[in-house]
This record gives C-alpha cells, structure tokens and sequence, in this order.
C-alpha cells in the first residue's frame, strides 16, 4: 500500500495490535478477538489532510466482516 502512494486511514489515529475486519466461524474466533484486518479505506498522500477520522466497527454483527469507516472534509 504504502510503496503505491496510499495511506492507511485507520492507521492515521489508531496504532498497535488487536483491530480486525474479519473472523473466521471456527472456535469462536470473533468472540476471541483472533481475525484478520483485511478491509482497508486508502487514500493517496494528497487526500492524507482531509482524513477527519476512519474507524473498524467489529460490535455491529451480521456477517464474518465489520463495518469500517472514514470521514471526510471535501
């Protein structure tokens, strides 16, 4: 990503381990918290400044992914 030119939005306000998009069903890996981060909002270093706040949202179930999010002031 970043050898492209893009940012990790998340990674803008949000450091360290523990954050994840995805689980898999088996041995109840949602409720352990053991994913993946494979759901990403990029943006290129010229958009960097209008980044307001991106987020994961794993407390919103329905589907072996979560929401993510990003605000932006355009």
């Amino acid at each position: 990503m970043e050898q492209a030119g893009f940012v990790d939005t998340f990674r803008m306000f949000k450091q360290g381990n523990g954050f994840y998009t995805w689980w898999s069903h088996f041995a109840n890996a949602r409720s352990r918290n053991v994913g993946w981060r494979i759901d990403y909002f990029l943006v290129s270093e010229s958009l960097k400044s209008q980044v307001q706040a991106a987020d994961i949202h794993p407390k919103y179930m329905g589907s072996d992914h979560c929401p993510t999010s990003v605000t932006l002031n355009v």
